[in-house]
């Protein structure tokens, strides 16, 4: 097996290794390809998993799954890469994986901003959103607070600064915690609490934090809603003007067997679906109800809620977050899309959390208290790090300490990891299975005659999902029918019938009810197709008949003319 662990993080030559050793202990499952380059130049790598010999990729159903956009986000990778372990170790001893490989396929791109991953990832590290391209502008910034580790031992914690302005004090029975000072308090102890940095040009007065040089945010660089900067931070010049974007979408486009994709993220533990930028009800009721259904079943598996971003994960009550992977992917293509945050240290703590962002808003100090106790006991007190003298070069005497958000927050420690990701690898392949499949009912010839045949082709469609996936999909006007076609022996003559042919979509079983009722029985069989011709081939030989749809697969059989 590759030299894989799931108690470490890996950066980019690793990863880069442990993706080809899976192709090369595993080639009748695995290929691997860079399929761009990020803005440093680094291939971005995808993997395609499915067992080749029976059948290629792009005729199989498929699900996208990507991670690590968000350049400190590196937990997503390890998510991917667990995926790739499983279904590799498995095939053959474990019967879904096994029918799933055997018939459907996974795109796997674990990282898809390998620049950003490399900055967070090193000695001491850079955090930035996404890429490091320098955006909107290529200069310097000339002054403020950096968020750096300033004192060099590895970390980036925070500053504790007296002031008898500040608007922050000490929990009375637990100094470390900085709580809020009440609004008209005054006579007491107070500090101001910023990142841990460096001040350029410092005026002994005044602090404000700078900004990155490096302000793009690649998941707001797709094309849905995509907005100019004025109104979208970090969206770029235009729809997919980075190369990792434009990666993406060039890939997804061109392939439309992928009929569902999932982004992983971090942090807040719950699994996102569209759309982030208006109301379920704009959405068509089967798909809200399909999306519900998939989500519960992540639920189910994983513990991660499973909610919608425009009612449950806006940043601001009043903003929508625009130009991102998962809308794109649902609004444009018809795909079920969804955004996996993984990790919440709050749930790990006890901390019950129902609204994921107002929290870090407004929340009880109580909460802060069972995350203190939760990184004393289990994290050996390294996420919240006991405040110390720091003589800072521009501001004299601080302290350093509090959250270490890069281990506790940003990605689970390591020792957490493979509990964390391992249930997605289950609600991946399931997710994959539900997908529409088309499967050979009947083929067969008669004959008329005179050397007359009469061909006729069944085909059902056996998955979960219709074969155009969702009704987005079908008002977008962007999947075919399924397309049955046949080749004629030599001297053969078709008499009726069509060479190629467009048939109906094919429904699935996704809108049936929990039993039958008068109002929920079948309609009929309208997960089945048929298709017929006459051919005259006065020397005989083979017809080979192929129905096709581009998200449900294709099936082929020859018949021998008798």
């Amino acid at each position: 097996m590759p030299d894989v662990k799931f108690d470490r993080y890996y950066r980019y030559d690793d990863l880069t290794r442990i993706l080809h050793d899976f192709a090369k202990e595993f080639p009748e499952l695995v290929q691997v390809e860079s399929i761009g380059k990020s803005y440093e130049g680094r291939d971005i790598w995808l993997a395609t998993v499915t067992h080749f010999e029976t059948g290629g990729a792009k005729d199989k159903p498929a699900l996208w799954v990507d991670g690590n956009i968000h350049a400190s986000e590196v937990s997503p990778s390890s998510a991917c890469l667990y995926l790739l372990n499983k279904v590799t170790s498995e095939y053959g001893k474990n019967a879904e994986i096994t029918r799933c490989l055997d018939t459907r396929v996974f795109y796997v791109c674990p990282r898809v901003n390998p620049d950003g991953a490399e900055w967070a990832l090193a000695d001491h590290p850079k955090i930035i959103r996404s890429s490091t391209r320098p955006y909107p502008y290529d200069e310097e910034p000339l002054n403020g607070l950096t968020y750096e580790d300033a004192d060099g031992d590895g970390r980036m914690l925070y500053m504790r600064i007296p002031d008898p302005n500040g608007r922050w004090k000490k929990h009375p029975d637990d100094p470390r915690l900085m709580i809020r000072r009440d609004p008209t308090e005054t006579g007491g102890e107070y500090f101001r609490v910023l990142p841990e940095g460096l001040v350029k040009d410092y005026d002994g007065v005044t602090l404000f934090r700078q900004k990155n040089k490096e302000g793009l945010d690649l998941n707001r660089n797709f094309p849905s809603n995509w907005r100019q900067e004025n109104e979208q931070f970090g969206a770029g010049q235009y729809p997919t003007s980075e190369p990792e974007v434009h990666t993406i979408v060039d890939f997804i486009t061109r392939h439309p067997n992928i009929v569902g994709a999932v982004a992983f993220h971090t942090w807040s533990g719950v699994i996102l679906r569209p759309y982030g930028t208006q109301s379920d009800e704009t959405m068509p009721a089967e798909d809200l109800w399909t999306f519900q259904k998939i989500g519960q079943k992540g639920t189910d598996l994983t513990g991660y809620p499973n909610i919608s971003v425009f009612h449950d994960f806006k940043y601001h009550p009043k903003e929508v977050i625009t130009g991102t992977s998962d809308d794109w992917q649902y609004d444009h293509l018809g795909m079920y899309a969804w955004t996996v945050e993984i990790w919440s240290p709050q749930r790990q703590a006890g901390v019950k959390v129902e609204k994921y962002i107002d929290w870090y808003r407004e929340h009880p100090v109580e909460d802060d208290l069972m995350l203190l106790k939760w990184s004393d006991e289990k994290l050996d007190g390294k996420g919240f790090v006991t405040w110390y003298e720091f003589d800072h070069p521009q501001l004299g005497k601080v302290e350093l300490g509090g959250w270490d958000m890069l281990y506790a927050w940003r990605n689970p420690p390591t020792a957490y990891l493979e509990q964390e990701i391992a249930p997605f690898a289950d609600w991946l392949v399931w997710h994959l299975l539900i997908s529409p499949l088309l499967e050979l009912h009947e083929a067969a010839v008669t004959p008329l005659g005179e050397n007359n045949y009469h061909i006729r082709l069944v085909v059902d469609n056996s998955g979960w999902l219709p074969t155009y996936v969702s009704k987005k999909a079908l008002d977008k006007k962007i999947v075919r029918g399924v397309i049955a076609e046949i080749e004629l022996p030599e001297g053969a003559v078709l008499k009726s019938g069509k060479l190629r042919e467009e048939l109906s979509q094919l429904e699935g079983r996704a809108y049936s009810a929990p039993t039958p009722t008068p109002f929920t029985l079948d309609s009929g069989t309208d997960n089945r197709a048929k298709v017929e011709w006459v051919v005259q081939a006065p020397s005989k030989g083979k017809v080979k008949v192929t129905a096709r749809h581009d998200r449900a697969g294709a099936v082929s059989v020859e018949l021998d003319l008798p």
